[in-house]
């Protein structure tokens, strides 16, 4: 054919620049555009050529030696009025026009739907050459050469065999992608699925053995050496043609699941349990997503979702597709028909993607909720790992909460786990509709203890979620009257009734005690807005117990969470346990600095098991520790 020139037809001015800058998020992706490239035209051909069995590939080769990139592809390849159809007219995308030609089952094969794929070379290339070869009988090679993606020359190519070889010579700030750990870890992050083989590879230099090299002492012909070198290449297969989400659930293996999981996010530990996605309607869906181990503090923990389109990577963890409280977990996606934007980087048509979202999240519900009722045992003992993910989810999703609602745990610290109806039944009578918690079972031994001695349940909520869930719970659950109360919420439960037939001196007498005990503890804490009770508790043993209103300390603890300046004022109230010697004691005792001494190592003591002393709190608290032990003669 007669060379021509020419500029490439468009319907924007300077789109080179805006491709360049704004179309791809990251450099990278033009490999991924480059290989789907190559695959589309195996398609192509399989497509043509049904029938015709043959070894076909995609092959990236990196030339450090030329500054050169290759991608080179057995498929249908182009001729020249195709070239000028398909890469001069950015506008339009050869897979459209040639499934018009070519109509099956297989359509979904075609990865590349956007014809301005191929320009994302041009983010990285200051060459760009086509070499290419139709299938077509009596086809020529034709050969492409453009240095801005604007302008360009067509002219007789060289190519002897069927396929299309694309040449990019990168550009000085691209000079990266001659590294060999930088393009294989792209191939392997963008193409590590792809449905047609794609091999890596490496072209290097290499000198003749020792023994033909010339002596040192020898004059040395440059042109004889040149000679011995030659371009040995090292080819590595990259893709897994066959990838476990596209297998049908009842072929695969529970070892299976778990190799793939530690292959695909190179992690050593086993995932709990998973969930494959395999749906052909009302979408093409298919995945598997794991449950990992999680910690109770999961605030900042991410996990993560790999989302595909046709076995071509797409992004990580994209938040229109994947709510973000599965975002927990580890997993693949892959949706074929996902409506992308001509990068693939961002999603468009939001009814479709919600209910894609919608249905991925009622599966995940369907089976926590099957593992429930078949398997409540191993359930169970998911549940430490699972439930901060579990209770996020219902937080933040309506619908996943009407549906795993039934299936919610509440781990007691005698180390059962209940619904929140068999907490009610088993408790019916003694506290209401009230679930009694502790956020610290080592701190808070003393409350636990005591309701333990009226055999009441406490379950354990000491996750960053819990002080959300359980407001989520209270007005969510459809329990009239239902209220959780912290351990040291109050002291009611375990205080023994007072004597309603006492006499009146006696009544006077503890008022008495009470005022004194009043004034002593306001004094010696230096807080006037202290509230103190003296009742008698339970527990003998127990002197002081410090309990604060459940409403005012979840608004405290939320402020702090999420750093709020305005603060509630904290409303405190100091049990003292009439029947305790220490506190009988202390009010038996006539030197006032004793007195005095006592009652703030009292107060200490019951905040301690509430909180942790701060710096200054625990100096003094030793300090007067010590001045107390050395009163002892």
């Amino acid at each position: 054919m007669s060379t021509s020139k020419g500029s490439i037809s468009i319907h924007a001015q300077n789109i080179m620049p805006i491709i360049k800058r704004w179309l791809y998020s990251d450099k990278d992706i033009f490999i991924r555009e480059m290989v789907s490239n190559g695959c589309d035209a195996i398609v192509k051909q399989k497509m043509a050529h049904p029938d015709a069995q043959e070894d076909y590939r995609v092959l990236v080769m990196l030339d450090e030696a030329a500054g050169e990139l290759r991608f080179d592809d057995n498929g249908i390849g182009m001729t020249g009025e195709e070239v000028k159809r398909y890469i001069n007219q950015v506008a339009f995308s050869g897979a459209e026009e040639f499934l018009k030609n070519y109509q099956g089952d297989n359509q979904s094969g075609i990865i590349g739907h956007f014809g301005l794929g191929f320009y994302s070379a041009f983010m990285v290339a200051e060459k760009v050459t086509i070499q290419t070869l139709s299938e077509s009988e009596g086809a020529a090679p034709v050969c492409w050469v453009s240095t801005d993606g604007m302008k360009y020359q067509i002219s007789d190519g060289e190519r002897t065999t069927r396929g299309t070889t694309m040449t990019l010579k990168l550009a000085e700030d691209a000079k990266e992608f001659l590294e060999e750990h930088k393009v294989r870890e792209t191939l392997n992050r963008y193409c590590g699925f792809m449905a047609q083989p794609v091999y890596f590879e490496v072209l290097k230099l290499a000198k003749a053995d020792d023994e033909a090299a010339p002596a040192q002492d020898t004059e040395v012909d440059e042109a004889a050496l040149e000679a011995t070198e030659e371009r040995k290449p090292e080819i590595a297969h990259i893709n897994d043609l066959a990838p476990l989400w596209l297998k049908q659930p009842k072929d695969c293996t529970d070892e299976e699941y778990r190799e793939f999981y530690k292959r695909v996010f190179h992690v050593y530990d086993e995932p709990l349990f998973y969930v494959h996605l395999n749906v052909d309607y009302p979408f093409n869906l298919k995945g598997i997503l794991y449950f990992p181990k999680l910690t109770n503090d999961f605030g900042t923990r991410e996990g993560e979702i790999k989302l595909f389109s046709g076995q071509v990577f797409v992004a990580d963890n994209i938040k229109e597709v994947i709510p973000d409280f599965l975002m927990l977990l580890k997993g693949v996606i892959d949706c074929p028909d996902l409506p992308l934007n001509v990068s693939r980087s961002f999603l468009q048509n939001d009814g479709y993607v919600k209910k894609l979202s919608a249905y991925i999240t009622r599966k995940v519900a369907d089976r926590l909720v099957s593992l429930f009722n078949t398997e409540r045992e191993t359930y169970e003992k998911y549940w430490d790992d699972i439930h901060p993910f579990v209770k996020y989810g219902c937080v933040r999703d309506a619908k996943f909460f009407d549906q795993v609602k039934d299936t919610l745990l509440y781990k007691t610290t005698k180390g059962s786990h209940l619904t929140l109806s068999e907490y009610l039944a088993r408790n019916e009578g003694k506290i209401g509709k009230k679930v009694v918690y502790t956020s610290d079972p080592t701190r808070q031994t003393a409350s636990i203890a005591m309701y333990a001695q009226k055999d009441i349940d406490v379950v354990v909520l000491d996750a960053l979620i819990d002080l959300n869930f359980v407001s989520f719970i209270e007005y969510s659950a459809g329990v009239e009257g239902l209220t959780f109360a912290r351990v040291d919420a109050d002291a009611e439960t375990f205080t023994q009734q007072e004597d309603d037939a006492q006499d009146e001196e006696a009544r006077k007498a503890q008022e008495g005690e009470l005022e004194k005990l009043k004034a002593l503890f306001k004094a010696a804490t230096g807080n006037d807005a202290l509230e103190i009770k003296l009742q008698t508790l339970i527990d003998v043993q127990t002197s002081a117990l410090l309990t604060q209103d459940e409403q005012g300390r979840r608004f405290s603890d939320m402020s702090k969470i999420y750093g709020q300046d305005f603060k509630m004022p904290e409303r405190h109230t100091l049990v003292l346990n009439r029947q305790n010697t220490i506190v009988r004691a202390l009010l038996a005792q006539e030197d006032e600095g004793k007195r005095n001494l006592i009652a703030a190592q009292l107060y200490d003591l019951a905040r301690m098991s509430t909180r942790p002393l701060e710096k200054e709190e625990i100096t003094a608290f030793l300090e007067r520790s010590n001045r107390l032990l050395g009163m002892i003669q």
